[in-house]
């Protein structure tokens, strides 16, 4: 077993995370943190799945966030019927992963089967993954099928690895060792047994009932304030005057929030109590306002680390560009308007 400090050096500007610590991740079930214990996996509670993946992004961004993006996606355990789960998460080497994105189509066949055609980007942990996921619209004789309302309706659906064409076109400046890639899916054919419909449960626990963008921002913020954590070791490694104390206390600070968060979110539903759309939007809020700031300080310090903080093979550039690429995701960017 790696230390932190072994998993670091192993993952200093590598473009894929090694085997080796892919094997270690394995054997701690690490991308089953959120699978129900009834299906082999952790079944952790949502602080202390909040916690491992900020120790995770501490070490690594990459790797925090490979952790962050498969073992949500290993979430959709909980929506698949039981027998197909417990098949297919019997096996610790089991990982999804995919894109959220309407990529393609899934054209019902006579047979009750769907046969799948499309391409989706952005699938994190492609190299590693023994499933992927994707969202298709449904058609019959090449005809969109809706719902009573008229709209489109969509599925999802779970196929393996064998079934994609992966393509290594990640072109960012950090993140490089996510395996973030693209897929293409011909004429795979799906029974039903392997679609889900996201918010439908199979499972009876109270993980089931997290709103999903609560879950989404509490997950991906800890990897920001991972990363941030991170940053500020490597900055005071370049200059050991900096007084980044208040920096420092500000993670603290803020992850204590988030396990308030979390434990306030779990003792609701534990009471059986819907999560309001004011609790929600509080958690959003909250979390946007904390990432901006964070990436305000972030600027500020590294304005002051010199020309050693430029250095592409140096630690600080690393994480500098794995935060600033992370910022990226549609989940906490803000859209503005500026007039010059």
């Amino acid at each position: 077993m790696f230390t932190p400090k072994e998993i670091r050096e192993k993952m200093n500007g590598v473009s894929e995370i090694p085997q080796s610590i892919i094997d270690q991740i394995y054997h701690e079930r690490l991308l089953q943190i959120w699978v129900p214990k009834m299906y082999g996996g952790l079944g952790l509670r949502l602080k202390e799945g909040l916690q491992i993946l900020f120790n995770w992004s501490k070490i690594d961004g990459s790797l925090g966030w490979m952790l962050t993006l498969c073992s949500g996606a290993n979430f959709f355990s909980r929506n698949l019927k039981p027998n197909i789960a417990k098949e297919l998460f019997s096996n610790s080497k089991t990982c999804f992963g995919g894109s959220g994105m309407i990529g393609g189509t899934a054209e019902k066949q006579l047979d009750g089967t769907f046969l799948i055609n499309g391409l989706w980007h952005f699938a994190t942990g492609a190299p590693h993954l023994s499933h992927f996921t994707l969202n298709a619209k449904l058609t019959e004789n090449g005809n969109a099928l809706l719902d009573e309302s008229g709209n489109e309706l969509i599925r999802s659906f779970v196929i393996s690895k064998n079934d994609a064409e992966i393509f290594p076109n990640w072109k960012s400046m950090g993140m490089k060792a996510t395996g973030t890639y693209s897929f293409k899916v011909e004429n795979v054919k799906v029974t039903e047994d392997y679609s889900f419909i996201y918010d439908e449960f199979f499972t009876d626990d109270v993980l089931d009932r997290i709103p999903f963008r609560v879950f989404a921002d509490l997950t991906l913020l800890v990897n920001y304030l991972g990363m941030a954590s991170h940053f500020s070791e490597e900055a005071i490694k370049i200059r050991p005057h900096l007084d980044l104390n208040f920096f420092d206390e500000k993670i603290e600070e803020v992850i204590a929030k988030v396990i308030e968060f979390a434990n306030e979110i779990e003792g609701l539903l534990n009471e059986s109590e819907a999560i309001t759309q004011e609790k929600q939007s509080e958690i959003h809020e909250y979390s946007s306002n904390l990432v901006n700031n964070l990436s305000h300080q972030i600027l500020e310090i590294y304005f002051q680390l010199g020309i050693k903080a430029s250095h592409t093979d140096s630690a600080v550039y690393q994480v500098f560009c794995d935060y600033f690429t992370a910022t990226q995701h549609s989940n906490f960017r803000r859209e503005n308007n500026y007039n010059y």
